[in-house]
């Protein structure tokens, strides 16, 4: 596997941040936040390729049961993750600003140093007309490789068989 030496300036300390909560028990490999639009499509099929590949992936439409309280089961997946993923796509982009769930998933994970972006079908650049903080985190787009490739760097980031 190849990474540009942007890649690896971004994911270097997702890495550090996966090492260092490896050690605790019963967290997910990842979180993957998403607009609502995105479930049934490009989200999908990035938990799907993911899962794959042996990552365990805190996904909203396979971890929240029916009759569970939306907010706290998200609260709950946020804390017992080891880092978290924001699928960025154009319907990310037209639901940040309305301050709904996606929007208070990646306030909590900008908080920590345990975020990728994956960028899909839309641009750095409008990411960082909508949200300036996520916008400045280097991450991963569709643009550059499919998203196989995508989810084939994310497994090798959590993965704990890495040598240094």
């Amino acid at each position: 596997m190849s990474y540009t030496v942007a890649q690896v300036q971004a994911l270097t300390p997702i890495r550090r941040t996966f090492e260092n909560r490896a050690t605790l028990p019963d967290l997910r490999d990842v979180f993957l936040c998403h607009a609502w639009d995105d479930r049934q499509g490009a989200a999908k099929e990035l938990h799907d390729l993911l899962v794959a590949r042996g990552v365990s992936v805190w996904f909203s439409e396979k971890d929240v049961l029916l009759g569970l309280p939306l907010m706290r089961a998200i609260d709950k997946g946020l804390a017992n993750s080891k880092i978290g993923l924001v699928l960025v796509t154009p319907a990310l982009l037209r639901r940040l600003p309305q301050e709904g769930i996606a929007d208070k998933e990646l306030s909590a994970l900008l908080a920590r140093d345990q975020l990728v972006p994956v960028v899909h079908n839309t641009t750095y650049e409008a990411l960082r007309d909508v949200s300036p903080l996520l916008g400045s985190r280097s991450g991963l787009s569709t643009a550059e490789e499919s998203m196989a490739e995508i989810a084939a760097k994310l497994a090798e980031l959590v993965s704990l068989n890495l040598s240094e």
